[in-house]
């Protein structure tokens, strides 16, 4: 008679296979992947400038980006258009984040919250937040206030829904034990749900901070006197490649300390969940 019976696997091949889905790596490690990850890239691009393939107006030298960097911080025009932009973000992201998590935890806690406020919220964050530009400046002029709703409109949706996702995955045991316990809804959404949706919180503001960046450059390629996005305007009319790279590292350096800083206050609120 043949067996049936399914073959059976190796320990060793068992052990293997678990081992090559293992994810983490030691920190050593890490770290010589996080410098090769700006290496690498700073090398290729020095190297593909330095051949002559590509022309200085167009793909300008890391020496000629650094020092189309320090003559701008000379002038004083880096220095005041960085605030300029760090100001609307400040106020454009702090106001979306002051309006969508109130709102996301209520999609997340109360029964009437999210069939009222989802489907609005669910076409709304599909508008395209730089097709409101022309109805804003009708609205709003070209001043300041055009350009902070701008940025509300492009992260407000998108920061509700995530929000709204992180707090539905308060475990149902977690609030069973608080109910037991005698604890009220007040308490329980104060003391239990919003410090475990917390680090998720920090999460979906560090995505949406990235968005923040993108449309206030948009904001200011368009009727503005400041800023980084108007900076690049500005040197594009000239051809100023150079000067292009050294903004686009600028806004990249910021929006890697706005993660960082994220990251280190997720990681001390939610040092439970690691």
């Amino acid at each position: 008679m043949v067996s049936t019976a399914p073959p059976q696997v190796a320990p060793r091949t068992a052990a293997r296979r678990v081992k090559l889905l293992k994810t983490e790596v030691s920190r050593g490690t890490a770290w010589v992947l996080r410098a090769a990850s700006i290496l690498v890239p700073l090398v290729a691009w020095w190297a593909l400038s330095a051949s002559g393939v590509v022309a200085d107006t167009f793909l300008p030298s890391p020496p000629d980006v650094w020092a189309a960097g320090l003559a701008m911080i000379e002038s004083g025009d880096l220095p005041g258009d960085l605030l300029a932009s760090l100001g609307r973000i400040g106020a454009g992201f702090g106001l979306a984040v002051l309006i969508s998590v109130p709102l996301g935890f209520a999609m997340g806690t109360l029964g009437w919250a999210q069939p009222l406020l989802e489907p609005v919220i669910g076409i709304l964050r599909y508008l395209p937040a730089s097709a409101f530009i022309p109805l804003l400046i009708i609205w709003l002029g070209i001043g300041e206030t055009s350009k902070i709703a701008l940025l509300v409109l492009g992260v407000v949706f998108f920061n509700t829904l995530m929000t709204a996702d992180v707090v539905r995955q308060v475990p149902a045991r977690l609030l069973e034990v608080s109910a037991i316990l005698g604890a009220g809804r007040a308490r329980v959404a104060s003391r239990v749900v919003f410090p475990y949706a917390l680090p998720g919180i920090l999460d979906a503001m560090r995505v949406n901070a990235a968005a923040a960046w993108n449309f206030v450059v948009v904001a200011e390629l368009i009727a503005a006197t400041s800023g980084l996005g108007y900076r690049i305007t500005r040197a594009q009319r000239f051809l100023q490649t150079d000067r292009i790279f050294a903004i686009l590292i600028v806004i990249g350096l910021i929006g890697l300390t706005i993660d960082i800083t994220l990251r280190l206050v997720r990681g001390r609120v939610g040092r439970w969940s690691q």
